[in-house]
């Protein structure tokens, strides 16, 4: 378990992109499993689609790479500073099966399948109750920048 508070400690991201709002289970190394409560004040709702809102797919996405990152840094046992930046490296197999609409729940699970030269690869699937939202695989790595 991660609210809030311990989240912010570990991502860099803030409102209106900080896509994470608990992590309701972490196996280190393996899996987690994490939370984002959508709700109709998200910034995007007022022009993704006014007439009736649904969360875009690349935002699922990003979300499912917040949690990822947030099992890698677990995972190696570092808490990132403010010279360290977690970069997609890649997206494939991106389906989306089901809108997300305000008032839903996005539970994210995300699993790392391997990590190899500072790159990470994980299969990441969100659910709104038990129907599928959105799935990829995602490539990621952290980079120090100056």
């Amino acid at each position: 378990m991660m609210d809030i508070h311990q989240i912010l400690r570990q991502l860099p991201h803030r409102y209106p992109i900080l896509l994470v709002d608990r992590v309701l289970a972490l196996d280190k190394g393996k899996s987690i499993k994490a939370l984002k409560n959508v709700t109709i004040n998200e910034p995007f709702f007022a022009g993704h689609f006014p007439h009736r809102p649904v969360m875009p797919g690349v935002l699922m996405l990003e979300a499912m790479a917040q949690a990822a990152a947030l099992l890698a840094f677990d995972t190696l046992g570092v808490v990132p500073d403010d010279k360290t930046v977690y970069y997609f490296a890649g997206i494939d197999g991106a389906r989306f099966k089901r809108p997300v609409e305000p008032g839903d729940q996005l539970v994210m699970d995300v699993t790392l399948e391997r990590m190899k030269s500072g790159v990470f690869k994980f299969k990441g699937t969100s659910r709104v109750g038990d129907q599928v939202a959105c799935e990829a695989e995602l490539m990621c790595t952290m980079r120090t920048i100056a």
